[in-house]
């Protein structure tokens, strides 16, 4: 009986695979001998290949609240550097070469490095956006990364190894001032069997222009009322090159060893020439000067990932990273040399990580694991004026930080049914810091407890409305040069014998510095279109204990026999801050089916965001948090034409001026600032391709004061530039 269901299993078989070739054979016209195609007949290759998940689909997938950014976005403007990409993502501001996230300070968004915290130095505007994979920006935080994200993270994925072979050549021109600048990029990738290898190299150059008009009206050098403007030309050029390669190691099919490192080097030179006018009394005035100097990043990490049953995991990793620095800085006053600067910083450190995961009942997935960092900052600085040492006893000396972290974690992502799911969290961090100048060691230890929830539910089993809720501890840890006490001497007033102004204050850490601790909620809701659009809607809420500020006081100090003013950075204050981001992009024809038509070519992207922030030690109505905006926008659009190879798009941003309170004397006025950037694509063929855009289009200029009362302040004019790129794409 066995062997007749068997026998009838095969016939069937046969006849099934006969009856579907048997159309197949019938559908071809082919010429000759019906047995085999014709001589010289070429078959073509059919791929099939998996539909890779969109950045939505990635987005729509997390546990926590994520904004997903793939290589098309990373890809429409040309940029030759990140910080232009990251300045157009929506809620994400660039001050200098700092993102800023809810209108938070640098310090308070936290960038990772694939998944791990960015070595310090690392240069987002020196790093090419074509050896970036993702980017990935988390408003929320989870047990396996650092903490240290009250604004959110800001994860950047860099490029994988490829699955088949990759040639990839991309060229650039860039105009900024002066002369035109170039760059490159190649991406070599390669598969043998199990492994896989990535190796991108970015080599690049810049100049850039910067004009400013600075105005004061201060105690001038005989502690008389004083005026002055000086208008400065500061040009800063310089080259580099970074590299990546990632080696991934199939073992078998459960376990895995992937090795990959980060280098960065370049050299930098920075020129100042001022027109002075003085306009009453003996004001001290900035001096001609050059500065140049280098800065090499370099990181390595191995990870080892083994899958050794269907519901256990477990995951090793360890990483070394080593960052310096070198800068040479003359001044020249009245055609002599004045000032000089030498000194170096070195960075080093060493991490160590692991977490085993196990799935439980089909339901809950477990992990737990450790994370263990030790880094040191070292720093040597020698001042000289006119040739002698500005400082004796401080000029030459090594001033060192010492950082030594141990984190433990747990969590459990909850799968409770088809429309709710979970995640809970708890991370424990302790942090000891050690600082060493030129008297006794100083230690301080503090200990951070970080819980974390995000609970996730679908209004339909679909997915396609989700609302998201969470409630976080996160906290942001003191840096290095904010411990170190070493002191830096006003450029304007630097004879030590005699008084400075609060506006032209002396510089020193301060190692008795505590974590700040933030408090979060966060509620979102993610409508995600049939066609690829999405909008959202998001409210949030900090409570910050133990603000750090920046805080200028009169001080009998080491470095001088009379007082000095000095700005130092202490734990200030408690602080509130609240705000609604609104984020809408997707084809014009589903976000507005009354207005375009269901084929018209053209997405849009759009997003708002509302802050507010008090900071109790400080009266109102203006009390916020330094740099934080009331508002921000961004509105951008991309247009492919029909009967032509070619894309164009564009992207404006923009945020209201505003006044900062920052302690009960000193205010600092921001103006207005726009961005418009626009691009254009023509795709040649599958493997060539030109990008042209200009940055900055019609800039504004921007106007910062900083105000002591009404006769004691300064005021800082900077003109806006235009930048033009283009680059040239090619897949070799």
């Amino acid at each position: 009986m066995n062997r007749l269901a068997l026998a009838l299993s095969r016939a069937t078989l046969v006849s099934g695979l006969s009856a579907s070739l048997i159309p197949l054979s019938q559908a071809q016209d082919v010429p000759g001998d019906a047995q085999g195609p014709a001589p010289g007949t070429r078959l073509e290759r059919v791929e099939i290949m998996a539909r890779q998940p969109t950045d939505n689909d990635l987005r729509r997938r997390s546990q926590v609240a994520k904004q997903v950014y793939g290589r098309d976005e990373m890809d429409k403007y040309g940029d030759t550097n990140l910080a232009d990409v990251l300045k157009r993502l929506p809620g994400v501001n660039m001050q200098g070469n700092a993102p800023r996230m809810r209108g938070l300070g640098a310090g308070y968004t936290q960038v990772l490095l694939n998944g791990d915290p960015a070595p310090p130095g690392f240069a987002l505007d020196q790093l090419d956006p074509a050896q970036v994979e993702r980017i990935e920006v988390t408003k929320g935080t989870t047990a396996d990364q650092s903490a240290q994200a009250v604004a959110g993270s800001i994860n950047i994925i860099l490029k994988e190894a490829p699955r088949a072979s990759q040639r990839d050549l991309r060229l650039g021109l860039g105009y900024n001032a002066d002369r035109p600048t170039a760059s490159g990029t190649f991406t070599y990738g390669e598969r043998w069997g199990g492994v896989s290898l990535s190796l991108p190299i970015s080599v690049f150059e810049w100049r850039r222009l910067s004009e400013t008009v600075v105005d004061r009206t201060q105690p001038g050098t005989d502690r008389l009322p004083s005026q002055s403007e000086q208008s400065g030309d500061q040009l800063s050029y310089g080259q580099g090159f970074n590299m990546g390669p990632r080696v991934n190691w199939r073992i078998s099919d459960d376990e895995t060893l992937t090795w990959q490192s980060f280098l960065q080097r370049g050299d930098w030179n920075n020129r100042v020439n001022y027109v002075s006018q003085v306009l009453s009394g003996s004001p001290s005035l900035e001096d001609d000067g050059n500065t140049r100097g280098t800065w090499q990043n370099v990181r390595s990490n191995v990870q080892w990932v083994n899958n050794y049953s269907a519901t256990d995991r477990i995951e090793l990793k360890a990483g070394l990273r080593s960052s310096r620095g070198i800068f040479d800085s003359q001044t020249v006053r009245d055609g002599l040399p004045q000032r000089r600067s030498i000194g170096d910083n070195t960075d080093t450190g060493m991490t160590q990580a692991g977490k085993y995961s196990r799935l439980l009942n089909d339901a809950h997935s477990l992990t737990a694991g450790w994370d263990l960092e030790w880094r040191e900052r070292e720093e040597k600085r020698t001042v000289t004026e006119r040739g002698l040492a500005q400082v004796s006893e401080l000029e030459g000396q090594p001033f060192a930080a010492r950082i030594t972290r141990q984190a433990l974690f747990i969590q459990d992502e909850w799968e409770i049914d088809k429309q709710w799911s979970s995640y809970l969290g708890l991370r424990g961090e302790r942090i000891q810091t050690q600082s060493q100048g030129t008297g006794a060691a100083l230690t301080n230890t503090s200990s951070v407890i970080t819980p974390m929830w995000h609970l996730n539910y679908k209004l339909t089993p679909t997915g396609r409305d989700l609302v998201r809720a969470s409630v976080s501890r996160s906290y942001k840890a003191p840096t290095p040069s904010q411990l170190l006490a070493r002191p830096a001497i006003s450029s304007l007033f630097p004879d030590t014998t005699a008084l400075n102004t609060e506006l032209s204050p002396d510089r020193q850490g301060n190692p008795y510095l505590t974590p700040e601790l933030a408090t979060g909620l966060d509620v979102a809701f993610e409508k995600y279109l049939p066609a690829g659009g999405l909008l959202s809607v998001a409210v949030f809420h900090r409570s910050v204990n133990d603000l750090v500020r920046n805080v200028t006081s009169l001080q009998a100090v080491s470095w001088a026999q009379s007082p000095r003013w000095v700005s130092q950075p202490v734990n200030f204050s408690k602080a509130q801050t609240s705000g609604l981001e609104l984020e809408v992009k997707g084809r014009a024809a589903e976000l507005l089916p009354a207005v375009f038509d269901a084929k018209t070519p053209l997405n849009l992207r759009s997003s708002l965001s509302f802050y507010r922030s008090r900071v109790a030690a400080l009266p109102g109505p203006n009390n916020r948090l330094d740099g934080q905006q009331p508002w921000s926008g961004t509105f951008g659009f991309d247009y492919r034409f029909a009967d032509k190879p070619l894309t164009v798009g564009g992207s404006l941003a923009f945020t209201p001026g505003y006044l900062t309170q920052q302690t009960v004397l000193q205010s600092l006025d921001v103006s207005r600032a726009r961005s418009l950037d626009v691009f254009a694509q023509w795709v040649f063929s599958r493997s060539l391709s030109l990008r042209v855009s200009a940055n900055n289009l019609a800039p504004l200029d921007s106007l910062s004061q900083t105000l002591y009362g009404a006769d004691n302040g300064s005021s800082t004019l900077s003109r806006g530039r235009t930048s033009f790129n283009a680059a040239l794409e090619m897949k070799l």
